[in-house]
């Protein structure tokens, strides 16, 4: 009689043909962040929670009496709901830029962080898909954005940027789903054999069926790489999208070419900024440095530097291209921004993402984690701040002086704003206790390239 094969064997069927090393350690360690939750973790849930339900109040109170309790007023109609839109769907960014582009070249140093990333994208995508809704005023009209026959033979108008929008979250919450839980299929699994009760139970059904076999992963392979590449387009189309809800008007400060490219870049920027804003607290608390290394944050704050560089350059950009047209509308429209009753809006814009990460340059900075924190929380600021100052600033300076007009939020606003945030950080927090957020199966792969080639990953 045959005697069964050692565990270690086992683990190597699953993942390939080259035994793993440290295959039950990978695992323990990276599935201990799914261990019962402690007390900060359940007062971390519940103030997250607090902030959702003020949130929901505060909206409950404006659908009841209107558009009219928050900030808007002649000629400004787009406030800190679009502004909070266009940041979501940018902190989305990153997510696909990790794990879809980095993917097609075969960037290895992505396997540690792509998950956390890819997560990160499904919850700031769902996030920015609320906004157009509680823009609107009336959220149960939302049906009339949805292009279809209705009853009254009325069809949606395509030139409204709510439309587009429509179709650009649509688009990318699909790929961005189905991208995120094509790639946690394996890692599911590893759960699931380790899971009792209702978990295994969970696990079992969204496993559906994986087993690692060869076949399993030939498939599994040839999903992610086609997905990678589909949604590699969707990083640069759905931002420029969203840019030209400004650029395709005649508003100064808007009618620009190099909207969409800037926006790209922008969202790129931010997005790496909100990686490190979550994975940094997940290292520290959940004890894996051993799987987020100081390699994976040096490579995440040369992205950082380089879209930085990006995004000062089209802030030059924008200042010249205004003095160089001649044209009066323009060059006021840019000088209020830096000196008129924005200013403070602007300088928090430019020194956060133009002036800050600049201190990058130097290696050190790149992996002192705290620095790195507060950077990404500078970052974060001023992307809104960004989107704040070009909103905000165009509208309330067009054409003419008579009806120029001076926006302030009000607190229903902002307190939609704080939910947001905290909306994002209850699924991100639910996630961590729910599905690995280190992808386990890559990882893997990486000890086994590294023990084929002797290196040290």
């Amino acid at each position: 009689m045959t005697p069964p094969p050692p565990a270690e064997a086992v683990a190597a069927d699953r993942v390939g043909t080259v035994p793993v090393p440290g295959d039950s350690k990978i695992n323990r360690d990276l599935l201990s962040v799914l261990d019962a939750p402690t007390f900060k973790y359940f007062a971390l849930l519940g103030l997250a929670i607090v902030g959702v339900l003020q949130a929901v109040f505060s909206l409950g109170y404006q659908t009841y009496h209107g558009l009219g309790v928050a900030g808007y007023s002649h000629p400004i109609f787009w406030g800190v709901y679009i502004v909070t839109f266009v940041f979501w769907v940018g902190i989305a960014h990153a997510g696909t830029l990790i794990s879809a582009i980095l993917y097609l070249f075969r960037a290895k140093w992505r396997n540690a962080i792509n998950r956390g990333a890819e997560a990160m994208t499904v919850f700031a995508v769902v996030t920015a898909a609320l906004f157009p809704l509680i823009h609107i005023g009336r959220i149960w009209k939302f049906y009339f954005m949805v292009p279809y026959p209705n009853q009254r033979g009325l069809w949606v108008n395509f030139k409204s940027p709510l439309v587009w929008d429509l179709f650009a979250i649509n688009t990318y919450m699909t790929i961005s789903i189905v991208f995120f839980f094509v790639g946690l299929i394996p890692d599911i699994a590893i759960a699931r054999d380790r899971s009792t009760g209702w978990r295994k139970a969970l696990y079992t059904v969204l496993s559906l069926g994986w087993q690692g076999t060869s076949r399993q992963w030939k498939a599994h392979n040839r999903t992610v790489l086609h997905l990678s590449g589909l949604a590699t387009p969707l990083v640069l189309s759905v931002h420029s999208v969203v840019s030209w809800d400004f650029a395709v008007s005649i508003v100064p400060g808007w009618h620009a070419t190099i909207f969409a490219p800037y926006f790209v870049a922008g969202a790129i920027f931010s997005g790496f900024a909100m990686v490190l804003t979550v994975m940094i607290p997940v290292r520290r608390i959940f004890g894996l440095e051993e799987y987020l290394t100081d390699y994976h944050f040096e490579n995440m704050s040369r992205f950082i530097l380089l879209t930085s560089c990006i995004v000062g350059y089209a802030y030059g950009i924008e200042y010249f291209i205004a003095w160089y047209s001649g044209v009066e509308a323009e060059r006021t429209s840019f000088f209020m921004r830096a000196f008129g009753p924005y200013w403070i809006s602007t300088w928090i814009m430019i020194s956060c993402n133009g002036i800050f990460p600049q201190l990058l340059w130097f290696k050190k900075l790149r992996t002192h984690l705290p620095f790195l924190f507060v950077l990404s929380l500078l970052i974060n600021i001023g992307m809104w701040f960004e989107r704040y100052v070009i909103i905000i600033t165009s509208l309330s300076r067009e054409f003419e002086p008579a009806v120029w007009g001076l926006y302030i939020p009000r607190g229903w606003e902002l307190s939609i704003l704080v939910g947001s945030f905290c909306w994002f950080s209850m699924f991100f927090l639910i996630f961590l206790k729910v599905f690995p957020v280190v992808a386990i199966a890559e990882v893997k792969e990486l000890a086994i390239h590294d023990k084929a080639h002797g290196g040290a990953h």
